[in-house]
């Protein structure tokens, strides 16, 4: 019988542990080791059946059993310090309390997922773990930042396989009830509720849940209400769910609606105001439109231009994809519907469409992109690695024309991973001896105090763990796929914990190329199967429920897997997520990466493998390209650009069986070896093993990827540069907007819009220079005089530069210098000379030129304004 109504009951527990109930409802639990292991120490069976979930634990003991619990001294006095402990940690001062008052006082930080813990299923991939990672650094660090996102009923899909591989999606519904959340409710207990209108006189309404990622609030807006009609309930049905107006409603709702939730939380809790606006992806832009609404309709009103100005000072973009087809778009007409709703009753929807509109060469005007919206409303943006922030450049150069790339204001913050969370407890203790919480508190170098044979021993114990859940879970997969029990005893020895482990998971789009080393199969059972040196591989990865592409390369690979042939020796794990990675990643000796160069934006899967002591094998792209060092493992040779996709993925997959067959598998196995680190292994000395049957080579790179690539993959250096680069200048700036009744704002808005509309008249009319000997010769001193025509312009409007340097064939100026010119005299009519002085520093080819641009004490860049006169 199906039943007609559900709903969960609260476990009540006795006033001595009461306390368990706030350790199990804040997520701290999920990185703090000694909170997990005192929730398994009260009963470890059932911490297993309730799959180390501390509320679901709590759920699952009986009244019983909880009163004897709280008749025992020692547990009493054990859940009293886990309390104590939780509360200094959420009230003492941390790194950031040191800053002084520079610092913003709140960040606001909106994504469209959040992956902290596969008890609460919020996540589809990379740009949700990060999400997570930053949430939870933050609060190790004392940052006062507060998420915002949507609780999706049902979250990301759970992935089985079909008998014949094919990828099958189910989607559980979750009940917020029986998550560690906290439903938001006015003070007379009726829930909160955000409201936005919706065309046809319809409204959209949401609940505001919250989660405490220890010192982070994370409110989750909930559209599943009975306040709503049927097309309203089901917006938050599903992460990524639906296309056209679905995922339009669900950005609008996260962007929008999220600005409302936060107003209602610092109404509620009496906290300080965001400074600063962060927009993780595109997904959440629309908050900025919400924040011009705000602006628009106070006690003192701003024009949009101003409420414009004033909004992005305070607002960080971060851009997550280095492709078009990434970023969601929308027809112009679909945004126009929804927003002549009344949805920013004060913004004109034309003013909202030309955000986002693609007014560019190469654009389509007909479609609004969220990332150029994102871009629009945002003084400062990023990508999410150095290479990435140079794709960047180039993908969005069109919105600064005539700018080269490397001046598109857009810089870049590598990711990073939380280290507690990702770092097995196993490696931690191993250096415990030598200085306690050594790696979690950024004391990496104390690995090369630990001994050779007691990293090898630590390998291996981390590979057993991770064979032992392969098997369980190759088992499980294959009943679900009807076989059975008699079928599967071979899955009770797949794998070995003596060979060579190689992980990849990720999710499953076609450029990360999950089966590229299904290129020449025959050559990869021999690497499989090698009488000497033979590896083993562990996959894991979904694929878009829409992506068919990716669906077909999954079970490609899976079919690979299913040859008994080689079926012991490489496995395909189904539905992959935290749980998994915390047994996968530490439990692999190399972790491979080889996506389309430079469509990886950052990738953290192997930074996660790093901080447990595994060698990167990958493309230099993401993360790896500016961290890769010739010690820490190994970089696949990328094709050239003349290649086509078939000769790429030959010459490339033939790149990564020659590292595997000639260099990895030797030198794990203790075989003398050249290579990557060959010259760096220092006191380690040979690859060779020595007489224990270490392969002291191998664990002297170990020893360098924790000491180096450990405090440099650090979430805490992720959060900081956040807080140092991106933060405090837009606190400062949101801070010098508003002040004195937002003039800089007004001032800025208005000599904004006099130089748009004046900027057609500046010119640079000719260019004089001299001061060089006849034949130039270094530390000869140019002397250039330019003279522009600046219209209705003054000087002060103008910044005027000469850039210089070398010249190529094709008078590209390359290494460029930049030098200002300055306003020596008024010629009458709107004309200028403006002049300066260069030293000639370098010898061989020389070329300059002039150019002018706008200049305001407001504006963050060079190139804020997209407006630039070159000679």
């Amino acid at each position: 019988m199906k039943a007609i109504r559900r709903f969960t009951v609260r476990t009540v527990l006795p006033e001595p542990i009461a306390a368990l109930d706030t350790l199990a409802t804040n997520l701290r639990w999920s990185w703090h080791q000694p909170t997990r292991e005192l929730f398994e120490s009260l009963n470890p069976a059932l911490w297993e059946e309730s799959r180390h979930d501390p509320a679901g634990f709590l759920g699952l003991v009986t009244r019983e059993q909880l009163q004897q619990l709280a008749l025992d001294s020692d547990v009493v006095d054990r859940v009293r310090a886990a309390e104590e402990d939780l509360r200094r940690y959420l009230e003492e001062p941390r790194w950031y309390q040191g800053l002084g008052d520079e610092v913003p006082r709140r960040i606001a930080y909106f994504s469209p997922e959040y992956g902290i813990t596969e008890v609460l299923p919020q996540y589809s991939g990379g740009l949700g773990i990060l999400a997570g990672d930053h949430l939870k650094s933050a609060s190790d660090l004392g940052v006062p930042l507060v998420g915002v996102g949507l609780l999706y009923q049902a979250g990301y899909f759970k992935q089985s396989l079909s008998r014949d591989a094919w990828q099958q999606e189910t989607y559980p519904v979750l009940d917020p009830d029986a998550l560690p959340l906290i439903l938001l409710r006015e003070e007379n207990g009726t829930p909160c509720l955000v409201t936005l209108p919706l065309p046809n006189g319809r409204k959209l309404y949401a609940n505001i849940w919250r989660a405490d990622v220890g010192r982070v609030p994370l409110l989750l807006l909930d559209s599943n209400i009975p306040a709503n009609d049927d097309g309203a309930r089901s917006v938050t049905d599903r992460l990524y769910g639906g296309g056209g107006d679905h995922r339009l409603q669900q950005e609008l709702l996260l962007g929008m609606g999220g600005v409302k939730a936060l107003r209602i939380f610092q109404r509620l809790t009496g906290g300080p105001a965001p400074e600063v606006f962060h927009t993780n992806e595109g997904h959440a832009g629309f908050l900025g439109i919400e924040r011009i609404q705000e602006l628009m309709s106070g006690p003192e009103p701003l024009t949009f231009d101003e409420a414009l100005v004033a909004g992005r000072a305070s607002t960080v973009f971060t851009t997550h994809t280095p492709v078009a087809a990434g970023i969601d778009r929308f027809d112009a007409a679909q945004i126009k519907y929804f927003f002549d709703a009344g949805l920013a009753p004060d913004v004109p929807t034309a003013k909202v469409l030309e955000l986002g509109r693609e007014s560019y060469e190469g654009g389509d005007p007909s479609v609004f992109n969220m990332a150029v919206m994102g871009l629009r409303l945002a003084q400062r943006a990023n990508g999410v690695a150095k290479l990435h922030g140079e794709v960047s450049r180039a993908m969005f150069s069109g919105l600064w024309p005539g700018f080269d790339h490397s001046e598109v204001p857009i810089t870049s913050v590598t990711n990073g991973v939380h280290v507690p969370t990702w770092v097995d407890p196993t490696v931690t203790s191993m250096a415990e001896h030598l200085a306690p919480d050594a790696l979690v508190g950024g004391r990496w170098d104390v690995v090369f105090n630990v001994t050779d044979e007691k990293i090898w021993e630590t390998r291996r114990e981390l590979r057993g763990r991770l064979i032992e859940d392969v098997r369980r879970r190759v088992n499980a997969a294959w009943r679900k796929r009807g076989a059975g029990e008699a079928e599967l005893t071979w899955t009770d020895s797949i794998l070995s914990p003596d060979v060579l482990t190689i992980g990849f998971a990720r999710r499953v789009p076609t450029y990360k190329r999950l089966t590229l080393m299904l290129r020449d199969p025959a050559r990869l059972k021999r690497l499989l199967l090698h009488p000497e040196n033979p590896i083993q591989i562990v996959i894991a990865g979904k694929s878009h429920p829409a992506d068919d592409a990716g669906k077909k390369m999954i079970q490609d690979l899976v079919r690979f897997t299913d040859d008994p042939e080689v079926r012991h020796r490489i496995a395909f794990l189904p539905n992959y997520d935290i749980a998994m990675a915390r047994t996968l990643f530490p439990g692999c000796d190399v972790w491979l990466n080889n996506p389309l160069r430079p469509l990886e934006a950052c990738g953290t899967s192997g930074m996660k493998a790093a901080i447990n002591g595994s060698l990167n094998l990958s493309v230099l792209d993401g993360w790896w390209d500016e961290m890769y060092d010739g010690s820490n493992g190994w970089a696949i040779p990328t094709a050239s650009g003349t290649a086509s996709p078939a000769e790429r993925d030959d010459i490339e997959a033939a790149a990564l069986y020659e590292l595997l067959e000639t260099q990895i598998a030797p030198r794990f196995y203790g075989a003398p070896g050249t290579g990557p680190g060959a010259e760096s292994a220092g006191a380690a000395g040979p690859s060779k093993a020595n007489p224990e049957g270490v392969p002291t080579h191998w664990i002297s790179m170990i020893k360098h990827t924790l000491s180096h690539l450990g405090p440099a993959v650090s979430a805490d250096r992720m959060v900081g540069d956040y807080v140092s680069q991106l933060y405090t200048p837009a606190a400062q700036a949101g801070r010098k907007v508003t002040a004195d009744d937002y003039l800089l704002t007004r001032e800025l808005a208005a000599w904004t819009k006099h130089v748009r509309s004046n900027w057609s008249q500046v010119h640079v009319e000719h260019i004089d220079s001299g001061g060089l000997s006849e034949v130039p010769q270094i530390g000869d001193k140019l002397d250039v005089s330019a003279y522009l025509n600046l219209g209705v312009l003054n000087p002060g409007d103008v910044l005027v530069e000469l850039a210089y340097g070398k010249v190529d064939d094709s008078d590209q100026l390359t290494a460029v210098a930049l030098a200002e010119l300055e306003p020596h005299e008024n010629l009458g009519n709107g004309r200028y000379k403006f002049s300066g002085t260069v030293t000639m520093e370098h010898s061989g080819a020389f070329g300059y030129t002039v150019r002018a641009i706008p200049r305001h004490k407001g504006l963050a860049s060079k190139a804020e304004l997209g407006l630039v006169v070159n000679a």
